[in-house]
């Protein structure tokens, strides 16, 4: 699966935003990961909680992206959510931070009104 960098940028923007996916993001990452080892571990409470927090880190994201002047795409089906989804937490915004891209974009964003 090749990773769609076209509009990444464009879509985060509003400095805002950036800084919900600074904290939101590793929220998800964390509270996602924990969750799957608590259910095989057969720790519903502690799984259920970690869905919760996954959850919760969902919406301060799309509240995030919803500051944005420019929306990402619409998803298209249930399977397509999931895999941008999973690819945004894992993999594109872990690399938009750690290769400085976010800082960057963080610096030339507009400081909203």
């Amino acid at each position: 699966m090749s990773v769609d960098w076209s509009d990444y940028e464009r879509v985060h923007a509003d400095r805002r935003n950036l800084l919900i996916h600074l904290l939101a993001v590793p929220l998800f990452d964390i509270a996602f990961l924990v969750a799957l080892i608590a259910i095989a571990r057969g720790e519903w409470i502690l799984a259920a909680r970690s869905f919760l927090a996954a959850t919760g880190s969902m919406v301060l994201q799309g509240l995030g992206h919803a500051k944005e002047s420019n929306q990402p795409k619409p998803f298209n089906r249930p399977l397509d959510f999931l895999q941008r989804w999973l690819a945004e937490q894992y993999f594109k915004f872990p690399v938009f931070l750690i290769t400085g891209r976010w800082w960057r974009q963080y610096k030339t964003a507009g400081i909203p009104t």
